[in-house]
């Protein structure tokens, strides 16, 4: 049947004004809902509702438009072009039965209780990267957000959730999404994840949506039948083709990308995005996509404070410069290079892309006074160089971090650091993580130390399914270790149910693992909470390696009267006989105080001895002079595996 969309001119222009994004479907406050599509090869357009279609009208540029007075929220329709086949909206808001199904008329509005709500800070910030599907047993948010008071307790400021733009199959990691502004819906309805938001607001948690820009999913993504121009003729990714940032009809495709950075964060008051594989989003335009997204996200937030983290893997600092200096304006890097050291240090080995790696002290102090650690240097790994400069770019910027879905899952079999390492440097580097100047994140379950793997999971189907299964064998044959023959074959098949369902979480380990909390609460509200520690570096830091495992770390203070050290030693104990190095000098007039141990009891470990010697002088009887008491004993102990934090305490004369 033939059904109209209003033929009102008026009507139409005034439908168009009052739209909050540039295409999709929108419902109107005068009734009727406006739908707008950019399908430049299209000759004709029409909406598809309950068998009856919906002619739209050709505007300039490829766009078709118009209302439908009966349609309305809850509303499910297609598109049908050329009078052929019919497809989902490309700026969908709902996909109710999955990426190949009708989309849904959604209505934005919600009753939001987070009036109150300004926004995260990256300042302070501790985030805490969660994917919907295996953060609980059910998978969805309702679910998602009962556990949200335990993030809240043990001081968890920022989710930053992976991506959940529609996808194909019964479960995945998110990344082949195809319906970027539909929420998937096997974690529930839009609502739903408004409540979700509005309750972390409600417990000051901001969060983030981890969304893809640099690629569709290759099952369910049908931009193509609207346009040959939504992807690029020049540029390809690793996982396919790449969007269209730069090239001819790219206007269009950016104002998609913009549109939907900005519709995240105004209609479902998220906080900000995390980009991923930005180095993916090739742009050579004067202004690169990655300017504009920042400048939607702020748009949609209406003075709200928000975030926007990259990953990039090349390391480009520049993504955090300012505009005015060449950059991008991002707010912060994920720093992989603090990730591939540390994972040498806790396991030993270093295969595969993480050969460029010692895990040395060095590293460490580097990477917690600069940032990056390749900044321009050779990287045999790739054969080329790697990273910028990072001078001027304040500490907080980097993201750092011990586990993240990706480094997760390339342990072969799923298994957490805890797991890959002894107690003790667990336990230090933990220390090192959420004390250091960075900004530190963590990945689901490592606060209390979760049992459960996180895996490669991908739910396809034929000949998709088998390409996934060989591809991330071949990916992991990288390392030497894995691509033995009896490894390979024990690898999980990503399209196992059972291999997902592995990886949910088991949160009775909450109690089951008391000393893992513990240590990470007490941890972050130190950071929160030391008026030192909390400004990240901000008056100066400096550090020093003291041995081949150990080094320290120094945070100053404006008249250098309060400073921090952090000890750190993730090697076997160390008896230093000569402490010739200045960092080790307390405070005038001071002596050093141990504040916190990664060794205390209440974290597992085995108590923590004296860490800086008194020297004692003998003075001769009669006030003559005074002559060193023999004394072998060193004067400074650092105890194996173990960080310790030292404060100043004031020396009476």
């Amino acid at each position: 049947m033939l059904g109209t969309a209003s033929s009102d001119p008026q009507r139409n222009h005034r439908a168009a004004e009052s739209r909050r994004l540039p295409v999709g479907a929108e419902v109107l406050d005068a009734g009727g809902v406006h739908f707008r599509v950019w399908a430049p090869r299209c000759r004709a357009v029409d909406v598809v509702i309950e068998g009856e279609h919906h002619p739209l009208a050709l505007e300039g540029g490829g766009y078709f438009a118009g209302t439908i007075a009966s349609a309305r929220a809850g509303t499910r329709y297609r598109y049908r072009l050329d009078g052929a086949e019919a497809y989902p909206d490309p700026a969908s808001r709902f996909q109710p039965e999955g990426p190949h199904g009708p989309s849904e008329v959604i209505d934005p509005a919600f009753d939001w209780s987070d009036a109150g709500w300004k926004g995260p800070r990256l300042e302070g910030a501790v985030l805490y990267e969660m994917h919907v599907g295996t953060f609980t047993h059910e998978g969805t948010w309702a679910a998602a957000a009962r556990q949200l008071p335990a993030l809240a307790g043990i001081g968890i400021s920022v989710i930053e959730v992976m991506p959940v733009a529609e996808f194909a199959g019964r479960f995945g990691w998110g990344y082949d999404g195809v319906d970027l502004f539909a929420p998937m819906h096997r974690y529930g309805r839009p609502d739903d994840l408004r409540r979700f938001v509005d309750r972390a607001h409600g417990l000051g948690i901001g969060v983030l949506l981890d969304v893809v820009y640099n690629h569709l999913g290759p099952d369910g993504n049908y931009l193509g039948k609207f346009s040959d121009h939504y992807f690029s003729r020049r540029y390809r990714t690793d996982w396919g083709d790449a969007f269209n940032f730069d090239e001819e009809q790219c206007a269009p495709v950016r104002e998609l990308i913009t549109s939907n950075a900005c519709h995240w964060v105004r209609e479902y008051h998220l906080d900000g995005l995390r980009l991923d594989a930005t180095q993916s989003m090739f742009d050579s335009s004067p202004r690169h996509v990655l300017v504009d997204i920042r400048s939607a996200v702020a748009e949609g937030a209406d003075g709200r404070r928000t975030i926007v983290v990259g990953e990039n893997e090349p390391q480009d600092a520049g993504l955090v410069r300012p505009v005015e200096d060449d950059g991008c304006g991002l707010d912060a890097l994920w720093n992989d290079d603090f990730h591939h050291a540390a994972m040498v240090a806790l396991t030993g080995r270093d295969e595969a892309y993480y050969t460029d790696y010692r895990g040395h002290a060095q590293e460490f102090v580097s990477a917690a006074k600069r940032g990056f650690l390749y900044q321009g240097q050779w990287y045999r790994w790739q054969l080329k160089r790697r990273g910028t400069p990072t001078r001027g770019v304040p500490l907080r910027r980097f993201v750092h971090f011990l586990e993240n879905h990706d480094q997760v899952a390339n342990s072969a079999t799923g298994r957490r650091v805890h797991q890959l390492t002894s107690p003790g440097r667990h336990r230090a580097f933990t220390a090192l993580l959420l004390l250091g100047p960075q900004t530190p994140m963590l990945f689901q379950g490592q606060e209390f130390s979760a049992s459960s793997p996180f895996l490669y999971f991908a739910d396809h189907e034929g000949k998709l399914a088998e390409l996934v299964r060989t591809g991330r064998g071949d990916f992991l044959a990288q390392f030497p270790s894995i691509a033995q023959a009896e490894v390979r074959a024990r690898l999980d098949d990503p399209g196992d149910p059972t291999t997902f369902e592995r990886c949910r979480l088991d949160h009775g380990e909450r109690e089951a693992h008391p000393e893992a909390v513990a240590l990470h609460r007490d941890l972050i509200r130190l950071r929160r909470d030391d008026p030192v520690i909390s400004r990240q570096g901000a008056d100066g830091i400096d550090g020093a390696v003291v041995g081949d495992s150990a080094f320290v770390l120094r945070w100053f203070t404006p008249d250098g009267s309060d400073d921090r050290l952090l000890v750190v030693n993730f090697g076997p104990t160390l008896r230093l006989s000569r402490a010739s190095e200045p960092l080790l000098a307390p405070p005038a007039r001071s002596a050093w105080h141990v504040a916190w141990s990664s060794d205390d009891p209440h974290y597992g470990g085995p108590g923590t001895a004296p860490i800086e010697s008194e020297r004692r002088m003998q003075g001769e009887t009669g006030g003559g002079s005074a002559a060193p008491l023999h004394d072998d004993r060193p004067v400074w102990h650092l105890p194996g595996e173990c960080s310790v934090l030292l404060t100043p305490s004031h020396v009476h004369a």
